[in-house]
């Protein structure tokens, strides 16, 4: 008798079945993709550690929530380009100022600008633009970026007839977490154009992504979240025009006080990059990325301070 349910009852597994049948999706709060140019970023950030060679250091200063102070100054040797097989190395030095993030003027000539302006809620204007004394290498760009509901929309702009436009969106009808996207471009100093499609499945456990595009470029990750501490990542690339393939694997662990990232790739290059927290606004770099195929080794070391 225990087990006999009186008519007109439901238990609870099958309430428990039901419910997600009968819940409506809440069209008000939809979920928003990211940005079609990022729709990687979390196996970028595991597979492309910002590795840099020789000696760093970071400083900056806000003097005020809309105003900031930065100055970076980098030692190190700089790769030449050549015909040899081995890499040629010269000693340089850097030294960089930021302004706000709106100049950055450097000792060797080079006006980096850069702007971002919320026209509205939903629309924003982002301008970046590098001025040198070289001929031909000063470069320009602004792009348009609005932000729907469950969608997003970018247009670019830039110098040397550059014009690009991409879109994306969550396919609600499929499942919240399923978006699928698209781009074409145009450069017309080069007589070159193109088209592209992307699609990113996103889970609170991983990311998985995959791009297509005409120029015969394909691009898939992977990214694995083992714990809130630790994810590891994966990518394939193919060249369709080289016949070139290039698969690796990445980790990324965030510790208490650190945070360590590093990668292989198919052709023996390996790269890590750890940052550590030694007080409150003052982190200590180590960079070191080894590439055995070109016989390039790079080791670095810096700090960063500021707020």
């Amino acid at each position: 008798m225990a087990g006999l349910v009186p008519p007109g009852t439901t238990t609870r597994s099958e309430a428990a079945e039901t419910k997600p049948m009968n819940e409506k999706l809440d069209y008000t709060n939809l979920p928003c993709p990211i940005p079609y140019e990022e729709i990687q970023r979390e196996a970028l950030m595991s597979l492309r550690p910002e590795c840099f060679e020789g000696m760093r250091f970071d400083f900056t200063k806000g003097l005020n929530q809309k105003f900031s102070l930065s100055h970076s100054v980098l030692m190190g040797p700089m790769t030449v380009p050549s015909q040899s097989p081995e890499t040629i190395k010269i000693p340089t030095a850097h030294y960089e100022f930021g302004a706000n993030f709106i100049d950055h003027p450097k000792v060797d000539g080079r006006l980096n600008a850069r702007m971002k302006c919320d026209l509205t809620d939903n629309l924003t204007l982002k301008a970046n633009a590098q001025l040198t004394n070289e001929p031909h290498m000063s470069h320009g760009m602004a792009s348009f970026d609005y932000k729907g509901s469950d969608y997003r929309s970018q247009i670019q702009v830039g110098n040397g007839a550059l014009l690009q436009a991409s879109y994306i969106q969550v396919r609600i009808r499929v499942t919240p977490h399923f978006s699928l996207g698209g781009e074409v471009f145009w450069a017309g100093q080069h007589r070159k154009s193109g088209i592209g499609y992307a699609a990113r499945f996103n889970t609170e456990k991983m990311v998985a992504t995959g791009q297509v595009a005409s120029t015969g470029m394909v691009a898939l990750s992977y990214v694995q979240k083992v714990s809130e501490k630790v994810s590891l990542a994966s990518d394939l690339m193919y060249n369709h025009t080289s016949r070139d393939v290039t698969a690796s694997v990445g980790y990324d662990f965030v510790l208490r006080q650190s945070r360590l990232r590093g990668k292989i790739d198919s052709n023996g290059c390996t790269a890590a990059f750890l940052e550590e927290r030694l007080s409150m606004g003052l982190k200590f770099i180590l960079s070191a990325e080894m590439d055995h195929k070109k016989k390039d080794y790079k080791f670095g070391f810096g700090l960063a301070a500021g707020e």
